[in-house]
């Protein structure tokens, strides 16, 4: 049908349906129970109709059928008081309660408001009142709703789950669509620039532009083979720690503000982990870029790289403007930034080759305005 091929109108079709069937069944189940409710009272009367009928009768009147009434009451809690309010009869109570007068006179206070009392008319002893409580079965139908209401909504924060999921994982497909597509679209002009480059040889140019040329060529491909990656399945290497981190931080420091203090602290030993130097190279050049962009061109970025028992740690410190606490994990959803300029990926894509493919951790490890912010990095020692 038409009206189904708009997503809208079915959502909103399947929203109004799930309400007016949530409506129908606790309708019902309210009939239901204010039903059981009259015939608890009815029943009740009758047994309070059955009390006169013994008080009243002659000593040679048949009283099977009314004992017979009288003894059927075992699972409605009951008190018969006097127009003093003084216990005369009190029925299935618990025993618990009912050998304590506290918790027994506490106990007819409640079950005087569930219901109104009926009056039982003894002729010469006077009037006394019949208090009685829900059954077992009707307190289950009352709560029987809220129960019912609880499952659906569950259900409906399942279902709702269920989109979000579905819905981030087309978003997901969709920005590994894109950034394959841009490795692809790359390529093209990028193998005319290599072959550029070999003409520009046999003109005899100046060799320097051509170095300077070679070096952004090779950049361009690391981009390319960046974006290809994402959203493939990737087969981790067992590569140096020490040298990844170190070019990556490196290369920003070449092409980045003078008034830029940066700091690198390396052990001594090589540290070896198993890793995709392209992706890490990424998230390492990202936090960095970030953290130029929060110094606003001039300030202290220091670098440290250390082991632990369980693994590997990379802190990137910079003396920028800080991150509010209420950030720190804002800032990895896609699509944030407070920058004009950007869709607010990098920090995203950061924690995803992190932690989806290395298996590690990142987050704002400390924030201040006084003092900039550092992330750091963790990556597990991977057998």
């Amino acid at each position: 049908m038409k009206f189904f091929e708009n997503t809208v109108y079915a959502r909103l079709f399947i929203l109004i349906t799930s309400f007016v069937v949530i409506g129908v069944v606790v309708w019902n189940i309210s009939v239901f129970y204010e039903g059981v409710k009259q015939e608890e009272r009815e029943k009740m009367r009758i047994w309070s109709y059955a009390q006169e009928s013994i008080n009243k009768a002659g000593e040679e009147q048949d009283l099977n059928l009314e004992l017979e009434i009288l003894n059927a009451n075992n699972d409605i809690p009951m008190f018969i008081v006097d127009e003093s309010n003084q216990f005369k009869e009190v029925n299935n109570i618990p025993e618990s309660i009912s050998k304590d007068s506290t918790k027994l006179r506490r106990y007819f206070e409640s079950v005087k408001a569930q219901n109104q009392p009926i009056v039982i008319d003894l002729d010469k002893v006077g009037k006394q009142y019949l208090y009685y409580s829900d059954s077992a079965v009707l307190t289950k139908i009352k709560y029987y709703p809220f129960i019912l209401l609880l499952i659906i909504f569950l259900l409906l924060g399942l279902i709702y789950l269920y989109y979000i999921t579905a819905k981030n994982s087309e978003k997901n497909k969709l920005w590994a669509g894109m950034a394959k597509e841009t490795a692809h679209q790359i390529g093209t002009p990028l193998s005319s620039l290599v072959g550029w480059m070999e003409i520009l040889r046999s003109e005899n140019v100046n060799p320097d532009y051509i170095k300077e040329i070679e070096k952004d060529i090779d950049r361009l491909r690391t981009i390319t083979e960046r974006f290809s990656k994402v959203g493939s399945k990737l087969t981790l290497e067992k590569a140096s720690l020490n040298t990844v981190v170190e070019h990556s931080f490196n290369y920003l420091r070449d092409r980045s503000s003078k008034l830029i203090e940066f700091s690198v602290e390396l052990p001594d030993k090589e540290l070896t982990c198993k890793l995709n130097p392209v992706l890490l190279s990424w998230t390492i050049e990202n936090l960095t870029k970030n953290a130029i962009d929060a110094m606003k061109g001039r300030g202290e970025l220091s670098l440290l790289l250390f082991e632990e028992k369980n693994g590997f740690k990379i802190h990137i410190k910079d003396t920028g403007k800080g991150i509010p606490a209420s950030k720190f994990k804002t800032i990895f959803q896609p699509g944030y930034s407070t920058k004009k300029r950007g869709w607010g990926l990098g920090l995203s894509l950061s924690k995803r080759i992190v932690e989806d493919y290395h298996y590690g951790k990142i987050r704002v490890l400390t924030s201040s305005a006084e003092k900039g912010t550092t992330f750091e990095i963790r990556l597990p020692k991977l057998s």
